[in-house]
């Protein structure tokens, strides 16, 4: 079994920024790729930011240029640095993980930006 354990959300003031951390345990045999997900009230879940094993990452066209994933391998866990924080950026935020060819979720942790 796998599990990730998300760390991070808050609120903060538009323009502001936070770290959210996501780290995953278990039987841990190869993580294909991480990432983050966010859905807000009424809203689909939509991808954020994901890094592949190679090291690859993609973001989604609103959050290029204040948001940067990172990964540490070592220590089987996913950052994602966001700055310059908008209202819109309001949300709960998923972490995601394919490990061992499954899918899995974190718990979701709320990021709130302050207008």
């Amino acid at each position: 079994q796998v599990q990730l354990v998300e760390s991070g959300g808050g609120l903060v003031q538009a323009g502001g920024s936070l770290r959210l951390s996501c780290a995953a345990s278990g039987s841990i045999f190869g993580i294909d790729a991480m990432g983050w997900f966010r859905q807000a009230p009424g809203n689909p879940r939509e991808l954020v930011a994901r890094v592949r094993s190679s090291g690859s990452t993609s973001y989604r066209d609103s959050v290029k240029g204040r948001f940067t994933i990172s990964r540490d391998n070592a220590k089987n866990t996913v950052y994602l640095q966001m700055s310059s924080l908008k209202p819109e950026d309001t949300a709960v935020y998923y972490c995601n993980a394919l490990i061992n060819l499954a899918n899995y979720w974190g718990q979701g942790t709320q990021v709130t930006v302050s207008s």
